[in-house]
C-alpha cells in the first residue's frame, strides 16, 4: 500500500510540474529568457580567472600604491616645498619680522625706484587734500584709496622687475612682456586715481572757482 501511495504521489507531482512548465512557457514574455542570475556566474568565473592569473599579474590596487609611494620630482606641483627657515616664526615674532621686511622694502623702493618716488610725492600732496576736502565719508575713502592703489601697484611692479632681473639680465621677449604688463597695470591705477579725483573733487573745484570769480 505504501508503495502504491508513493508512486501515485510521484506521478501527481510530475503532472503538477509538467502543468507548471507548460503554464510558464505559455505565459513567458519574449524577453523573459534573459535571466539576471547568470551574471553572478560570469562574475564568479571572472574572479576565478583573475585568481588564477594573480601569480603573474599585479592587481591595480598594488600598482596604484606603488605609484603613490614613488618620490615626487622637484618639478611636480604636488611635491613638498623645500624647508624655508624664514617661515618658522610664529606670533609676535613673525609680526615683528614682517614689519622689518616691509620697512626694508619701502627703503629699497624709495632709494632705487624713481617712479615710486614720484608717485610718493604725488601721494604726499593728494592725501592731505583728500582728508581736508568737504565730501562724504564714502567719497573720502575713494579718494584716499585710489592714491594708495597707485602705490600698491607700483610696488608690485617693482617686485616683478626685480624678480625678472634676478633670473637674467639679458634681453628676452618674455621679460620685456612681463615688465610691460606691470607698467600697464600702473597706468591703469593712475587712470583710476585721476578719474576718481576728477569726478568727486572736480565739481567742487568748479564751484569754488565760479564763486571766487
Amino acid at each position: 500500500m505504501r508503495t502504491r501511495h508513493s508512486t501515485a504521489a510521484h506521478v501527481s507531482n510530475g503532472a503538477l510540474h509538467a502543468v507548471d512548465a507548460n503554464t510558464d512557457s505559455t505565459n513567458r514574455e519574449p524577453f523573459d529568457d534573459v535571466s539576471e542570475h547568470d551574471t553572478s556566474n560570469h562574475v564568479d568565473q571572472a574572479n576565478g580567472v583573475h585568481g588564477m592569473n594573480g601569480a603573474s599579474r599585479e592587481s591595480p590596487g598594488s600598482i596604484e600604491s606603488d605609484a603613490h609611494n614613488e618620490p615626487l620630482s622637484p618639478d611636480d606641483p604636488f611635491a613638498p616645498l623645500p624647508f624655508n627657515p624664514y617661515k618658522g616664526n610664529r606670533g609676535l615674532t613673525r609680526a615683528w619680522h614682517a614689519m622689518k621686511n616691509s620697512l626694508a622694502g619701502f627703503r629699497v623702493a624709495i632709494r632705487e625706484e624713481s617712479a615710486f618716488r614720484q608717485e610718493l610725492t604725488l601721494a604726499a600732496i593728494l592725501v592731505p587734500c583728500g582728508v581736508l576736502v568737504p565730501v562724504d565719508p564714502v567719497s573720502r575713502v575713494l579718494l584716499l584709496g585710489s592714491v594708495m592703489l597707485v602705490l600698491i601697484v607700483e610696488l608690485l611692479n617693482s617686485s616683478v622687475e626685480a624678480a625678472i632681473d634676478r633670473i637674467s639680465l639679458e634681453r628676452h621677449e618674455l621679460s620685456r612682456r612681463a615688465k610691460d604688463l606691470g607698467s600697464a597695470a600702473v597706468m591703469v591705477a593712475l587712470g583710476m586715481c585721476l578719474m576718481t579725483w576728477g569726478l568727486i573733487v572736480g565739481p567742487l573745484v568748479v564751484r569754488w572757482v565760479t564763486a571766487w570769480l
